[in-house]
């Protein structure tokens, strides 16, 4: 059931807009900049609801337009129609359930394999692809922000960024532990084998969300940047690890920039980090915070990924699921996080 309040909306924009016509308005760039992203956001909805409430009329006239006369063309048209309003009710409906504080932020992902060696790295260079391909797909800008390339195939570890409006609303339900079974490339006797990996999903800070770190709290390392950007990459010093020593929490950026380039996005990844930890726990200050640690393995899994005996991929919070395992790796994820858009939104209901 979709619950869209127009007036409601319209009335908001209208009082947001007043606010820009103020000499004041810019005084205060970063509140100025969060009422634009706002009011962006409102129109965005507001065109979309009326798109479906003309697409709605179209298709009542054509309706009775047959009940006088029935024609192939017209019938041919209607089904169209039809096509067309079930895409924008869908648009519509996931853009009430994107309404959470940071849904419209950019979103940080970070892949960890579980236990098992080669195995586990190809199972996170997967998942790897199929988010990029997801993105891609949907419009979204990926940017790697640190890379660590498995001994033998696959990955150690990746933190990549994804680009664009409700990045984090759409992946958030990701974060979790995502399971494989397949028949594994790496082992000669073709058996069965079982991979997890860790995904975790954080919105990225904007600037006017504010996290104050103390600096002694922090250590900064530096060393020889490793990933997948040419040799030139290694020549200095300018990978950046930042460890907050009070809740050990520890991110890296090595991508093809400077060391205080690196040291900036490495602290954005750590103030995101923070303020999710802080929100989960319902903390007042940061002396209070604590790390969270998941189990990267069997019985922890959101998601399971089986492409053999059968091929199935099955969300076991929303029980969604679809036997097409080859789209899914591909990045045809939308069934998958639409289910668990509604999931949340009828638990906050209950």
């Amino acid at each position: 059931m979709i619950h869209f309040d127009i007036n409601k909306l319209e009335n908001e924009l209208e009082e947001l807009e007043s606010k820009t016509t103020s000499t004041s308005f810019w005084d205060d760039v970063k509140n100025s900049s969060k009422i634009l992203k706002k009011i962006t956001e409102l129109k965005n909805k507001i065109s979309n609801f009326k798109e479906t409430e003309s697409e709605l009329k179209n298709i009542k006239e054509l309706y009775e337009m047959l009940k006088e006369e029935s024609e192939f063309e017209l019938e041919k048209e209607l089904n169209k129609s039809v096509s067309r309003l079930e895409e924008k009710v869908n648009k519509l409906e996931i853009s009430t359930l994107l309404s959470n504080k940071y849904d419209t932020n950019n979103a940080i992902i970070t892949l960890h394999p579980g236990a098992g060696g080669t195995e586990a790295h190809d199972w996170v260079q997967m998942l790897y692809r199929m988010y990029c391909r997801w993105a891609n797909d949907n419009g979204y800008k990926i940017e790697e922000l640190d890379y660590l390339p498995g001994d033998e195939a696959g990955i150690k570890s990746v933190t990549f960024l994804v680009s664009g409006n409700y990045a984090y609303g759409y992946l958030k339900g990701e974060q979790g532990v995502h399971r494989l079974i397949r028949i594994s490339p790496f082992d000669a006797g073709g058996r069965r084998h079982t991979s997890f990996a860790s995904v975790e999903v954080l919105p990225e800070i904007t600037d006017d969300i504010e996290i104050d770190i103390n600096p002694d709290d922090l250590r900064v390392d530096t060393y020889r940047a490793s990933g997948a950007g040419g040799q030139h990459v290694n020549k200095t010093s300018s990978a950046v690890r930042i460890t907050h020593i009070p809740t050990n929490i520890v991110v890296t950026c090595q991508t093809e920039r400077s060391q205080l380039q690196n040291r900036e996005t490495a602290l954005k990844m750590l103030k995101s980090k923070l303020l999710h930890i802080k929100e989960q726990e319902h903390k007042n200050t940061i002396d209070e915070l604590k790390g969270v640690q998941m189990d990267i393995a069997w019985g922890s899994q959101i998601r399971s990924y089986i492409f053999c005996p059968y091929t199935l991929v099955k969300d076991h919070r929303t029980n969604y699921e679809v036997g097409n395992v080859d789209a899914v790796m591909d990045g045809d994820l939308n069934g998958f996080i639409t289910s668990y858009l509604k999931y949340i939104k009828n638990i906050g209901n209950n």
